[in-house]
């Protein structure tokens, strides 16, 4: 495997970074995860320019142009000989000091890897995902911007693993006021009564490219959609429920905390969002080659 390392494409035995980097010793830095299907790259530029505004809110300066990281993106893709698969970039403040002080970070360090990737078990794509409630919420916007892609997702993981504890692959995470953010990498969204909803991003969901795909199909779809505030009473009740990402890509959900979702089966309208989201990824995007 090729990755692509600070301006160079390295073999991975030798892509190392220093055990001074701040993004190691701090999760100082910011990441975008990236699909590529059929020999396109999906929403390349909107994902990259996506990084540099996170980079930016962290004043983290980027020394190379987002068409420049667009291309290495493309680069690496193409070294590995890939024409399905993930992407992911990485970058840290770079190497500095033991102390907290970023500003004795003197470069920017990032790389890129190019893989294979599959979030869930296929059955529950085509079965449907039982999601739980955690008890670990999202950090305040005050504390830490939930648009921020940073690279310390300590607050995801500790969620994460207490899905896995319950038996769950997947987990709904609230707010500090109890709304529903979004689940522990994925966007969340409902259908009741025919039309679409999903928790505003001021509650504390990423703004995720899959996330404004599925707007922008439900509008194609003639779906009515609502960005607001919403509760797990609003899940419970709902007809229908699926999660979107750039991994997850669109699975359904039949049940959150043993509570099954409408009939527990995967709906009819997640199903022509899945067909739907399935044909853009395959027909568009930046050509590899």
């Amino acid at each position: 495997m090729k990755i692509w390392l600070d301006e160079e494409l390295v073999e991975e035995k030798d892509a190392k970074i220093s055990v001074f980097d701040h993004g190691l010793l701090y999760g100082d830095g910011v990441f975008e995860g990236i699909r590529f299907y059929n020999n396109r790259v999906f929403r390349l530029e909107e994902h990259i320019r996506r990084l540099f505004e996170s980079a930016r809110a962290i004043v983290l300066n980027l020394p190379w142009t987002l068409e420049q990281v667009c291309q290495f993106t493309v680069d690496t893709i193409k070294a590995n000989g890939l024409s399905d698969g993930y992407v992911r970039l990485v970058v840290t403040r770079g190497t500095g000091g033991l102390g907290l002080n970023p500003y004795l970070c003197e470069r920017p360090s990032m790389f890129i890897i190019a893989s294979t990737i599959q979030l869930y078990p296929k059955e529950f794509y085509e079965n449907g995902l039982p999601i739980i409630t955690c008890a670990t919420r999202r950090p305040a916007p005050s504390a830490l911007m939930p648009q921020v892609k940073s690279l310390n997702y300590l607050n995801n993981i500790m969620a994460k693993i207490e899905a896995i504890q319950s038996g769950a692959q997947e987990a709904v995470m609230l707010n500090e006021q109890g709304y529903v953010a979004e689940c522990t990498g994925d966007n969340l969204f409902l259908l009741k009564n025919g039309k679409l909803l999903t928790p505003l991003v001021s509650d504390g969901a990423l703004d995720g490219v899959t996330r404004r795909a599925i707007l922008e199909l439900a509008a194609q779809l003639s779906i009515p959609f609502e960005e607001r505030t919403l509760t797990r009473y609003d899940i419970y009740i709902s007809d229908e429920c699926f999660l979107t990402g750039t991994a997850a890509e669109v699975i359904p959900v039949i049940s959150l905390d043993r509570r099954p979702i409408g009939d527990g089966k995967v709906g009819p309208l997640t199903q022509r969002f899945i067909s739907a989201f399935k044909e853009l990824t395959q027909t568009t995007g930046t050509p590899i080659e």
